[in-house]
């Protein structure tokens, strides 16, 4: 009996389980809203981030969990109510109820008022990786929890990418094949994968004008299809 190896999409990667190969894995793009894609890697990294928050109640038997027992009394391994403590965005979520007041979550420095000030003078001098890596996915993520600079903190990440789309998209187009670490070591990871795009659609267009893009090719969808085709007729 002949055995078959399918060919992988674009990007995907091939898994093997005890011995057998698993179905390909293609890369799930990271979601941008309140709402996370845990298929995701990128989402999964981002629900890592820290987030600044206060206990509201008293959280039994958690203390030395969250590492604050040095807070806790005593003669218990509970949080006490008021603790200040960093979070991860994940955990924040689940225990966050609007309603029953368990936690209260703080703005993380990059969202207030200050660096929103910064954004609106100019976005582009902003080195946006190194204040965090996501910045756009993890700000969305800030609208999860009620704040009254929700309104204000949702207009500067729309108006800090209108801002910078621009000249990543034009840089993306104007530096291929030159050396742009500099450029995009400053870039948040959705921008990176905008430039990556843009360079991407720039080399497609060169090559279709040299004429190495002519030649029509089978899907790879078509190719699994008469490959697994085949290799069940054999069997």
């Amino acid at each position: 009996m002949r055995t078959t190896v399918p060919a992988l999409a674009p990007g995907a990667k091939r898994l093997f389980l005890n011995g057998r190969m698993a179905e390909a894995y293609v890369p799930v793009e990271a979601g941008l809203g309140p709402e996370e894609s845990f298929l995701s890697l990128e989402d999964i990294l981002m629900s890592q981030e820290r987030l600044p928050c206060r206990a509201e109640t008293d959280f039994p038997r958690l203390a030395a969990v969250l590492g604050k027992a040095a807070a806790a009394p005593a003669s218990s391994d509970a949080l006490p109510r008021g603790t200040k403590l960093e979070m991860p965005l994940w955990l924040a979520k689940g225990l966050y109820d609007s309603k029953r007041w368990i936690l209260s979550v703080e703005l993380p420095k990059i969202y207030k008022e200050s660096w929103r000030t910064v954004f609106s003078a100019d976005a582009n001098v902003v080195d946006l990786h190194k204040l965090g890596p996501y910045y756009y996915g993890f700000g969305s993520q800030m609208l999860n929890f009620d704040n009254p600079e929700n309104t204000q903190l949702a207009q500067t990440i729309l108006q800090t990418f209108i801002g910078r789309f621009r000249r990543i998209m034009d840089s993306s187009q104007n530096a291929f094949n030159e050396d742009t670490s500099s450029l995009v070591s400053r870039l948040d990871e959705l921008e990176r994968g905008l430039f990556q795009a843009g360079q991407k659609g720039l080399n497609d267009f060169q090559r279709w004008e040299m004429g190495q893009a002519a030649q029509i090719t089978v899907s790879s969808l078509v190719q699994n299809y008469k490959k697994r085709k085949f290799s069940d007729l054999d069997s």
